[in-house]
C-alpha cells in the first residue's frame, strides 16, 4: 500500500515537472506583438511589462510556516548542510516546530545526516514530509529516488519546479522555522528560492580559505540584488583545538570572515571548529544529538529577526 502511494506520488511530481518545463518554454516565445498589456496576471517574460511581477508561491491552505529562513554558500564543502541541520536541531531544541526543506536537489544530504529512510508518499492531494525522532519535518530528494545512489540528472527548470512543489504540495504542519538549505553558487536554485518562497533572512557559510571568501561574496551581493536580508556569517571548519593546551590550529590558514563581515556590514554570527564526533553524527544520522555551543548565536539571531 506505502509503495503504491509512493508511486503515485512520484508518477504526480514528474507529470507536473514535464508540463511546467513546457509552459515556460512555450511562455517564453511569446510573442510582445500579441501583448494585450493586461501584464497581471500574465506569466510571460518581455521588455513591454508594465509592473514588476510577483513570483512568491502560496502555500496549500492546509499547510502553515511563519518563517522561512536560507542557509547559502558561495561554493561547496563549506559545511553548509551541516550548518543547516544544527540550526534546525537547536530551534527544535527551543521549543519551536522546525521544518527543513532540502533545496540542494541534486546533492541532497538531509535525510541522511537525520537517519530519515522512508520514502515520501502523498495522499492524492499533498505529500508528507518525514517526521524526525525529535519532530523536525524533513523533506529531501532522496526521499523521492530509489535508491540513495540513483542520481539526479534534471535540468534547470526542472530541479526549480521541484523547489515549488515541495513547498507548496506538501503538508508542512504548523511549522515554526523553516531552514532551507540550498545548494553552493548562484544560479537556478537559489534564485528560485529567493523570488519564490517568503525568505526573511539568509545565513552565509563559509570557510577560513580567501579563495572561499572571494566566492562568498557572490552570494552576499546575489542576497543584496534581491533584497533579501543578511542575517550574518558563518565560519565553518574555522580551527582545531589541541586536546592538550587548548591551542588552536588554524589548518587551513588565518581566517578573512572579519574583512567580508566589515565590508559588508554584516555580523560574524559563529565560528564553528573541527571537532571530534562531528562527521560521525552526521554519517550515522544523528545530527540531533549533536551539540555544537556555536550554533546557538544563530539560532538566537534567527529568533530575533522573525
Amino acid at each position: 500500500m506505502f509503495q503504491a502511494k509512493h508511486n503515485h506520488l512520484m508518477m504526480r511530481f514528474g507529470k507536473l515537472l514535464v508540463f511546467e518545463e513546457e509552459r515556460e518554454q512555450f511562455m517564453s516565445e511569446v510573442n510582445s506583438s500579441n501583448c494585450n498589456q493586461a501584464c497581471e496576471g500574465c506569466a510571460a517574460s518581455c521588455a513591454d511589462r508594465k509592473a514588476p511581477q510577483d513570483l512568491k508561491i502560496k502555500l496549500h491552505p492546509r499547510s502553515s510556516v511563519k518563517h522561512v529562513i536560507g542557509i547559502v554558500s558561495g561554493k561547496g564543502g563549506v559545511g553548509k548542510s551541516f550548518v543547516s541541520s544544527l540550526l534546525a536541531s537547536e530551534l527544535q531544541r527551543r521549543g519551536n516546530r522546525t521544518a527543513v526543506l532540502d533545496g540542494d536537489i541534486t546533492g541532497p544530504s538531509m535525510a541522511r545526516v537525520f537517519g530519515i529512510t522512508d520514502k515520501m508518499y502523498g495522499d492524492g492531494e499533498l505529500a508528507y514530509p518525514a517526521v524526525t525522532k525529535s519532530g523536525i519535518q524533513v523533506v529531501s530528494a532522496n526521499m523521492m529516488l530509489d535508491s540513495d545512489d540513483q542520481p539526479v540528472i534534471w535540468r534547470g527548470p526542472i530541479v526549480g519546479g521541484v523547489i515549488r512543489q515541495f513547498y507548496q504540495e506538501v503538508f508542512w504542519d504548523d511549522v515554526d522555522y523553516m531552514v532551507v538549505d540550498m545548494p553552493p553558487g548562484t544560479s537556478d536554485v537559489p534564485l528560485t528560492v529567493f523570488q519564490s518562497l517568503p525568505v526573511e533572512g539568509i545565513i552565509v557559510v563559509s570557510s577560513p580559505q580567501e579563495l572561499v571568501g572571494m566566492v562568498v561574496e557572490k552570494a552576499i551581493n546575489m542576497a543584496n540584488m534581491m533584497n533579501i536580508p543578511l542575517l550574518g556569517l558563518v565560519e565553518n571548519m574555522s580551527y582545531v583545538e589541541c586536546g592538550e593546551c587548548g591551542h588552536q590550529i588554524k589548518i587551513f590558514g588565518e581566517s578573512h570572515i572579519d574583512e567580508t563581515a566589515d565590508k559588508y556590514g554584516i555580523p560574524v554570527l559563529a565560528r564553528i571548529p573541527l571537532r571530534e564526533g562531528y562527521a560521525e553524527a552526521g554519517d550515522h544520522g544523528e545530527i540531533e544529538t549533536l551539540i555544537v555551543p556555536e550554533i546557538s548565536a544563530v539560532a538566537d539571531i534567527v529568533t530575533k529577526a522573525a
